[in-house]
């Protein structure tokens, strides 16, 4: 428990001296959603330059042509089989959304602990559907760009991402994971902000992210944030942070004041598109 005690307050304490210099200490997965990142925003930097770098890693390769190839994004069927003109298909945004799950695949294998490698696993998954819902829903209601949804919803754990992939330098943490979690709790939105202004992420998404936000209560969901708040709602694989602090799941719905008969008809609705990108995703 001493151990605990101890390696929390450094840990905090590390977090604490990040923030205050404004320069997070990023683990090594995150490398290629940084240089995807870095290339977009270069005004110098051509298409062909950030499909060199997509070409050089080959699990976002398959991801690329994967989701160039699914039916919301390619829905007459002509096979793509080009990086080039996949990358182009689904545009930049939907790429940072791809190099970030490939990061997350990478935090995966990196714990060298059973536990942390279940809860990251756990992790991923969720982010994944909710960003799967969080496309599907913008795609059908047409009332937010599917692209900038779906990059939100992946970017909906980056935070406790974040926090997953540092502690292991904390060994003692993982031995009681439902302290870890409040901890977690705590730290998570200054870090995941912290996170998307380092990422240089446009405002309207870091907003939409602030879970500290209520639900507007219009439907169906407008706005970027409220688009994001119904598809965590919708979201089957849960949050392990969420199931370790035993908050209940299926109360959500009824909290954010969201009708269950119209929450139902649209996940019924966009449920095969939802399907279809999160294989492209995930897959």
């Amino acid at each position: 428990m001493q151990d605990f005690e101890v390696q929390t307050r450094a840990f905090a304490a590390q977090i604490e001296t990040e923030l205050d210099a404004g320069r997070l200490n990023f683990p090594t997965s995150m490398d290629i959603s940084l240089r995807i990142k870095q290339l977009a925003d270069d005004p110098d930097s051509s298409i062909d330059d950030i499909v060199t770098v997509v070409r050089a890693e080959p699990v976002l390769s398959a991801k690329v042509i994967r989701m160039a190839n699914a039916m919301l994004l390619n829905p007459y069927g002509a096979h793509i089989t080009s990086i080039g003109n996949a990358v182009k298909r689904i545009g930049l945004a939907a790429l940072r959304c791809l190099a970030f799950a490939v990061a997350a695949e990478q935090l995966i294998q990196d714990h060298r602990s059973p536990q942390l490698r279940k809860i990251a696993s756990q992790l991923w998954r969720h982010s994944a559907d909710v960003a799967s819902w969080a496309y599907a829903f913008s795609h059908y209601l047409r009332t937010v760009n599917p692209d900038t949804a779906m990059l939100a919803g992946m970017m909906v754990d980056i935070g406790q991402f974040f926090l997953l992939a540092r502690v292991s330098n904390y060994p003692a943490l993982e031995n009681n994971l439902e302290r870890f979690a409040e901890f977690v709790s705590v730290w998570n939105d200054p870090i995941s902000r912290s996170v998307l202004e380092a990422f240089e992420l446009p405002d309207d998404i870091v907003d939409a992210l602030d879970h500290s936000g209520p639900y507007s209560g219009d439907w169906p969901p407008e706005t970027l944030h409220d688009i994001v708040r119904v598809a965590t709602l919708a979201a089957r694989e849960r949050n392990p942070f969420d199931e370790l602090r035993k908050i209940a799941a299926g109360t959500e719905s009824d909290a954010e004041g969201i009708d269950k008969a119209q929450l139902a008809s649209l996940l019924e609705e966009t449920h095969a598109g939802k399907e279809a990108m999160l294989g492209a995703v995930s897959g």
